[in-house]
């Protein structure tokens, strides 16, 4: 099985959870439309509060380079930029 699992653990400023929500609603939306290398796009609360995490599953690395070059991307992870409170961590995975 091939494929390429990412995890992003984001850190959202206090306060300003319902805005991230929002635009991340609009990023995932996007992301389903019109990428057909994703298979899998979805935020997670985690227990810690303003902690998120996005499981994405991609079926190679040109899905990946493809969702980070997408005009949806770029034009609404500005968005989400000022909600955070720091850089995302990101983790990559090999299906296995």
């Amino acid at each position: 099985m091939s494929g390429i699992g990412v995890i992003a653990t984001l850190r959202v400023q206090p306060g300003k959870e319902e805005a991230f929500e929002g635009v991340f609603a609009e990023l995932a939306a996007a992301v389903r439309a019109n990428e057909a290398g994703n298979s899998y796009y979805k935020l997670f609360r985690a227990a810690e509060a303003g902690v998120y995490k996005v499981m994405e599953c991609y079926d190679d690395e040109a899905a990946v380079e493809a969702h980070r070059a997408s005009d949806h991307f770029r034009t609404l992870g500005a968005k989400l930029g000022p909600c955070l409170a720091g850089a995302p961590q990101i983790e990559t995975l090999s299906a296995a």
